[in-house]
């Protein structure tokens, strides 16, 4: 099956997609440009760990964060993973790079997490879609996807949940969940006012950190047992039990 551009230029169906540096497959999902980015990031990271000899702290975490890290995180608020098995395979690459830190060989992936000052993968990627969310409240960046925001006297300006037809089916649902537009607006739900109502992206990016070290991070890696999703969602809802 083919169509027909404007200009009579036939156009045909393709199972991946790339634009702007993200892979979007024929399904909607993500799996592809997932695998490929984890791959990449891999790749760059054997190369590090075999030209430069040292294991120290600080050179390594330097090399990982502009080498490495910065592969796994581009365009993430787009792509951002809700299976478990695409969190775990992301996660585990800065798992197996920071095993081979020296001084912190012994400790276990979460207690690394803790000695470096580090934040999960995971846990960084949903911070991105609520500093994503700030921008587009305050006119930063475009509001493309036309989110809605309202005030309120006790949880100050809040986000508007997208509707969900109703007997969808249940990867509609999924898609849904995971949609920048639904998450964004959970996640940016539970930031206190008072970090929400900061006008400057400096200062909002700073007490934003602050508010999330104050929820554990164990993300979910292969090998652990996790209480529950790590999602800041999931622990939020259980401070409020």
């Amino acid at each position: 099956m083919s169509y027909a551009s404007s200009t009579g230029e036939a156009l045909y169906p393709s199972e991946n997609v790339r634009d702007l540096g993200v892979t979007v497959s024929h399904d909607l999902s993500w799996s592809h440009h997932i695998c490929e980015t984890v791959a990449k990031a891999r790749n760059v990271a054997s190369w590090v760990l075999s030209v430069f000899k040292t294991r120290n702290k600080d050179v390594m975490l330097t090399l990982y964060k502009s080498l490495v890290r910065s592969i796994l995180e581009f365009n993430s608020p787009v792509w951002n993973p809700t299976k478990v098995g695409e969190i775990q395979a992301i996660e585990g690459v800065q798992r197996t790079f920071t095993n081979r830190i020296s001084a912190l060989k012994s400790d276990d992936y979460w207690k690394r997490l803790k000695e470096m000052s580090l934040m999960s993968l995971q846990r960084r990627r949903e911070r991105y879609i609520i500093l994503q969310v700030w921008k587009i409240l305050n006119g930063v960046s475009p509001n493309d996807i036309g989110m809605k925001f309202r005030e309120t006297s006790r949880r100050g300006t809040i986000a508007i949940t997208p509707p969900l037809v109703k007997g969808c089916s249940q990867r509609n649902q999924s898609l849904y969940d995971g949609s920048f537009a639904v998450l964004g607006a959970r996640l940016w739900n539970i930031v206190p006012v008072e970090v929400k109502s900061l006008k400057t992206f400096l200062s909002f990016k700073e007490n934003l950190s602050r508010f999330l070290a104050t929820f554990p991070d164990n993300p979910p890696v292969r090998g652990y047992s996790c209480a529950n999703s790590n999602s800041l969602l999931d622990w939020a809802g259980a401070r409020r039990l």
